[in-house]
């Protein structure tokens, strides 16, 4: 006869109605804001280096069980393990999760190029996770942790913050009244890489021969997971390692889920049907390894519902939309956001969940009489709507089935950087290129051997 198992996690969803137990309300135990053992979670956490979103995560995190704590590279995340002294502390993952039964949620915040096989490896075991933005490494992923994630019935959310605010929902809510119309543009643009500068900036150790020793505490090639091996080099860990398109996604991959996630969400975009893009130079000794230091990137949305097509315009490195004539003289743009041009007026953003919304010009928002609000609030953190979507079932704002699809389309700008000056189009519902058989090669990847998805 097979054994039932009753995970913690589901005991706490039904003990309430099995006779004879009862789980009292916090309030009754404890007054305003107590946690009662029994609401709280059993969270790991993946990638939690100091100073590291890892770690603000877990840190957002802290009225729950913080249980285990994972990192390759135990000198970098010291202080965070001394922070949580109860937790266990790991350096694989799988060991973790295979050992460690008590684990509730999970949170990924390790470089994107392992997100994919850390969070299915949680999802398949019944887990609930928050992972980082991007959601994945590539498209491929994307589209199959969102899959897992409905299958698995877990509770998810990814690390877009902005995605929580009151802006982003402002925005769609502006949209709705048609505020400024249909929408036919969206521009959107990032000082990044790095403030502009050129990713040669990282590179010019790579170029050499020498091999620094692996530091004291890394696990070299638990870091590289599934990439292709390479020799440790302080230009690829501890912080560097976004330039590199084995372990990184470039300037789109890594903003895009900030500064496109108000036009995804406001305008239902979904996925492109064409894309292209162009770029300045690559570094010629390590072009096949580093993205380009700045980029354009176009696509091109069908008509959706109610929303008409629409031309999106991305640029990365400083390069930046022409000055709109409803600007005043000498107004410049941020250093990270987007417009939303509209047959009768524009709407423009900063870079995460729609800070800084305004109506443009000045004179045009200040006789705005603005809409009541009719979409529901986050009323905390981001990581603590996940929390809520763990305990009370109800999905968080950036769950996987509106993570992934955010995801896969800034991936899909990505592959076109890669094969610049070129226009490919998209057949999202079979997750394919018809006319460029190089670019569906790019969907996906190869991993290392010894590991799967």
């Amino acid at each position: 006869m097979k054994k039932k198992n009753t995970s913690r996690r589901n005991f706490i969803k039904k003990a309430s109605i099995i006779p004879g137990i009862m789980i009292l309300p916090r309030h009754v135990l404890g007054g305003k804001g107590y946690k009662a053992p029994s609401d709280k979670l059993n969270i790991a956490g993946v990638g939690v280096r100091k100073y590291g979103m890892g770690s603000n995560n877990i840190y957002q995190c802290k009225g729950e069980n913080i249980v285990a704590l994972c990192d390759v590279d135990h000198k970098q995340s010291a202080e965070t393990f001394k922070l949580y002294p109860k937790a266990k502390v790991y350096k694989d993952f799988r060991e973790m999760l295979e050992n460690q039964k008590d684990i509730d949620a999970v949170i990924v915040a390790t470089p994107d190029h392992n997100h994919a096989i850390i969070t299915m490896m949680a999802i398949k075991l019944g887990k609930h996770v928050f992972c980082q933005k991007p959601l994945t490494h590539t498209v491929f992923e994307a589209r199959k942790i969102t899959e897992a994630a409905r299958k698995y019935k877990v509770q998810t959310q990814m690390g877009n913050q902005g995605r929580s605010s009151d802006e982003i929902r402002s925005l769609k809510e502006w949209i709705n009244d048609d505020a400024i119309g249909p929408v036919r543009e969206i521009h959107a643009w990032t000082d990044r890489p790095v403030g502009g500068n050129a990713w040669d900036t990282f590179a010019v150790k790579a170029k050499s021969k020498d091999k620094p020793p692996i530091p004291d505490g890394l696990d070299w090639d638990l870091w590289l997971g599934p990439a292709p091996y390479r020799d440790y080099h302080p230009d690829y860990h501890p912080l560097s390692w976004r330039a590199w398109m084995d372990f990184g996604t470039g300037s789109m991959g890594d903003m895009g889920c900030h500064i496109l996630d108000p036009s995804f969400y406001a305008l239902d975009l979904g996925a492109p049907t064409e894309i292209q893009a162009t770029s300045t130079h690559w570094i010629p000794e390590i072009s096949s390894q580093t993205f380009p230091s700045a980029s354009v990137i176009r696509m091109k949305f069908p008509k959706r519902g109610k929303h008409p097509e629409v031309n999106l315009t991305w640029s990365d490195g400083r390069i930046l939309p022409a000055i709109p004539d409803e600007f005043k003289p000498g107004e410049k743009f941020t250093l990270s956001g987007a417009m939303l041009v509209g047959d009768k007026g524009k709407i423009i953003h900063d870079s995460h969940g729609a800070s800084g919304l305004k109506i443009i010009p000045e004179e045009k928002m200040n006789d705005y009489k603005k809409p009541t609000k009719t979409i529901p609030r986050v009323e905390t953190s981001h990581e603590g709507d996940w929390i809520r979507a763990c305990k009370d079932g109800n999905p968080a704002s950036s769950n996987f089935e509106y993570g992934g699809p955010l995801t896969e389309m800034a991936l899909l700008g990505m592959i076109a950087i890669r094969l610049k000056d070129q226009k490919l189009i998209w057949d999202s519902k079979n997750l394919r290129f018809t006319n460029n058989d190089m670019a569906n090669d790019l969907v996906h990847k190869e991993y290392r051997k010894g590991w799967t998805l």
